[in-house]
């Protein structure tokens, strides 16, 4: 058995291994690399991500990040591919094969079948003598000094490495391709993520539109906010311009201050120059608008027509913060 300080070592040991086998990644980006985006951004078909046993995995996780950014991938497991799978495998795909050895027989057959159908072949491979790299269009060196493993045999470091320079090309790629936010929230409609990327002030702004003028008294103030429960109303100038708001707060301080707190106006009370959101942005920006000024309110705006007040609850309803 271990003691709970061996352990801790060990865990320690692994990181800084792994650590180790990223950092030196760096250094092996080359022309090499900036021909694979440049390959990859140019083709005409998918890309296929394949791989056996534990690169098979990361192989798969990549597919899901390279398809997540705008990249049409597809998973090719390679010993499937040798039995019925490799006719997924069409004209104009380009292959990404992720191996450590480069020699493993599934892999030669695999390389051997895509060599006769004449589709371009990426490896990211850590064996540069190896069949897989030898007989590669291009290929990502993914050479590690050593695996976490004590042994220097269980998949750790390597398939590290594989992971990192595929998040690298998946990367490279989206800026290769000037891949927006407006098209990662088309990727991406569900869950916090979509939300935050597509949903919009317009979309969860009730139909109240509390609103006063300069000189409206203070109790036709206190029911205007009351009436419609968003704990503030605009105020407009005589010319329909929204020059002010007032919320809860407002009230109340002015009710602490002035004796003479019923003979007050709207204007005596307001906040002038409000904060303002157009009623077509995005809810998160309104509510990253609201906690960069402290406020938990915002008027809203179509051009300059006044359209309603959007609060902070109204957002962290929705789930997209907390």
């Amino acid at each position: 058995m271990k003691s709970s300080i061996q352990i801790k070592n060990i865990a320690q040991e692994v990181i800084k291994i792994e650590y180790c086998a990223i950092r030196n990644l760096s250094d092996k980006i080359d022309d090499n690399f900036i021909n694979a985006v440049e390959l990859i951004a140019s083709c005409n078909g998918r890309l296929i991500v394949a791989g056996v046993g534990k690169s098979a995995n990361i192989s798969s996780k990549l597919v899901a990040t390279f398809n997540s950014t705008g990249q049409p991938s597809v998973f090719l497991h390679a010993s499937d591919a040798i039995h019925g799978d490799l006719g997924n495998v069409q004209e104009g795909d380009v292959i990404i094969c992720l191996s450590k050895s480069g020699n493993t027989l599934e892999i030669k057959s695999l390389i051997s079948n895509l060599k006769i159908l004449g589709n371009k072949i990426i490896s990211i491979c850590g064996n540069q003598s190896s069949y897989l790299v030898k007989n590669s269009h291009i290929n990502i060196d993914s050479t590690i000094n050593e695996e976490a493993c004590p042994y220097d045999l269980a998949p750790t470091s390597s398939t590290t490495a594989q992971l990192v320079l595929g998040d690298a090309l998946a990367i490279c790629l989206l800026e290769y391709k000037g891949f927006t936010k407006e098209d990662f929230a088309r990727y991406h409609p569900g869950g916090v993520l979509g939300k935050k990327l597509s949903l919009k002030v317009e979309d969860i702004l009730n139909d109240k539109t509390p609103l006063v003028f300069l000189d409206t008294s203070i109790k036709d103030v206190i029911i205007e906010i009351s009436k419609n429960r968003l704990g503030a109303t605009a105020v407009s100038d005589i010319k329909n311009k929204i020059v002010g708001i007032i919320t809860d707060g407002d009230l109340r301080r002015a009710f602490e201050k002035n004796s003479d707190f019923i003979n007050l106006v709207a204007r005596d009370i307001m906040t002038s120059n409000p904060k303002v959101i157009s009623y077509h942005s995005l809810a998160y920006d309104a509510f990253k608008l609201m906690k960069s000024f402290n406020i938990t309110q915002l008027v809203v705006l179509k051009g300059d027509l006044h359209c309603g007040i959007i609060h902070i609850h109204d957002i962290i309803e929705e789930g997209i913060v907390k």
